[in-house]
């Protein structure tokens, strides 16, 4: 694929409303394929070890993230950086890492949603509650005691 075509094979034509900046910034994302020096291009069995090298340490940080879904650590955070390592090589990670960027803007622009965020601070302030109230029942009834006994 080429830079000035987007996945489907259209031609972008750039806009003249758009500053340099912007214009870059969108042909950059729209730039599809491998991100390997020159060099490493120009030799196949050179290119083909480079990719290999770049999908173990991805797998690696990828498996490493799924391990921290059930351990300590910031698991999810460490997948999308294994994805992103892929993506420096691989079309398919590229591609997904742009559907993930596209619906986390989603996300975030419906979660600004003036309605969105009155309900869910209407939501949360009804369960600060709730807690609150449960809390005091529990105090009312047996106290500030520990359910085990420490001085044994």
């Amino acid at each position: 694929m080429h830079a000035e075509s987007d996945e489907r094979g259209d031609v972008v034509v750039p806009t003249a409303d758009k500053s340099a900046g912007q214009l870059t910034a969108e042909l950059a994302e729209r730039e599809l394929g491998s991100r390997a020096p020159g060099f490493i291009k120009s030799s196949k069995p050179l290119h083909v070890s480079w990719q290999v090298g770049v999908f173990v340490v991805g797998l690696a940080v990828v498996v490493a993230g799924a391990a921290m879904l059930v351990l300590p650590g910031p698991g999810w955070l460490v997948i999308f950086g294994g994805m992103a390592i892929w993506a420096t090589e691989f079309v398919w990670a590229q591609l997904v890492l742009r559907w993930t960027r596209r619906k986390v803007t989603e996300a975030a622009q419906k979660a600004l949603d003036p309605k969105v965020r009155r309900r869910n601070i209407i939501l949360t302030t009804v369960g600060l509650v709730i807690i609150a109230v449960l809390v005091g029942i529990y105090l009312w009834e047996f106290g500030f005691t520990m359910p085990w006994k420490i001085d044994e």
